[in-house]
């Protein structure tokens, strides 16, 4: 399919779900998800392993398989609603968003200090930028560089609609450095956390199971001093979305670098996990996590489109 083809899909997708009234939009992509969940394939027992892996051997297989087929659905509620927004809907979503431990937040802001949040792929996690706005901070976030263009633009439109500056990468040294100055400018740094897609992660244990996690939150955090603050967007049953705001996870003084961004990688992954099991049938993670999820011949990178942008 080109590129101009898939963006002319995201643009009607983007036409057809903005058309629809708030309740029915979250219908109609939670019955996408359901729809999809049908003709998954692969990606079934990837949601499937991962709940199991989530819910722990107490567990049933039934209980397993209705959390795996939830998180389809919530998914599909989280593209619904990123083809739905419109900036003139921002302030409505704020008006129905709920924030927990946003004190956390406050905390570092009135101390002065920059600060990175950390975010698993849950709920509508772009909504969690309204928890910055809420104190008064600015939020950036890193974004991958896409080979189409179109996609990319329509995306970097979408989130700064809602309040999130973007960085790409791609850019080499580049994408650091706009992240450094951010912190020095005192806005907050978002980045997704729970999945490595650069192969250059840290190896920390996350559910029962060794697995490279993303080095940015830990390496940026002991290169200026900023804490990391674990946060979660959850869908509500029905209108709107519970943000929960972690304590903040101070980067440590003693031992080498190495060491210092390993433990504050196995912090960030434990409190990753608490925040996950709140509501595991909202975390999207599809693809393979762990080193056992991948057979020995298969590329860890994915060729899932909808997985790459988001």
């Amino acid at each position: 399919m080109s590129s101009y083809v898939v963006y002319l899909a995201f643009r009607a997708a983007g036409g057809l779900f903005g058309a629809l009234p708030e309740v029915v939009m979250r219908k109609a992509g939670e019955w996408a998800g359901l729809l999809a969940w049908s003709v998954a394939g692969p990606r079934k027992a990837m949601a499937i392993r991962h709940m199991t892996r989530v819910l722990g051997d107490s567990a049933g297989h039934g209980d397993t398989r209705l959390a795996a087929r939830s998180m389809f659905r919530a998914y599909g509620r989280y593209w619904a609603e990123t083809f739905w927004f419109r900036p003139r809907r921002a302030a409505g979503i704020r008006e129905h968003t709920t924030l927990v431990g946003v004190e956390n937040l406050i905390e570092v802001r009135d101390r002065g200090d920059a600060m990175i949040v950390a975010l698993p792929h849950m709920g509508n996690w772009e909504m969690a930028a309204t928890a910055g706005e809420t104190v008064g901070v600015r939020v950036t976030a890193v974004a991958e560089t896409l080979a189409n263009r179109r996609v990319v633009d329509w995306f970097l439109a979408m989130r700064e609609s809602v309040g999130i500056d973007i960085v790409l990468t791609g850019q080499g040294s580049g994408t650091m450095r706009s992240l450094l100055r951010a912190l020095k400018d005192k806005r907050v740094v978002a980045l997704l956390s729970d999945r490595d897609v650069t192969g250059s992660g840290i190896q920390t244990e996350f559910f029962g199971e060794i697995t490279a996690l993303p080095a940015g939150p830990a390496s940026l955090s002991n290169r200026t001093g900023a804490p990391i603050l674990p946060v979660a967007s959850y869908f509500k049953k029905g209108r709107g979305h519970t943000i929960i705001v972690g304590a903040a996870i101070e980067a440590p003084r003693e031992g080498s670098k190495e060491e210092r961004v390993a433990l504050q990688t196995r912090l960030l992954a434990k409190a990753l996990e608490e925040l996950i099991r709140r509501d595991p049938a909202q975390w999207h993670i599809l693809q393979p996590n762990w080193p056992s999820d991948r057979e020995p011949e298969e590329d860890p990178s994915t060729d899932d489109p909808l997985a790459s942008v988001t």
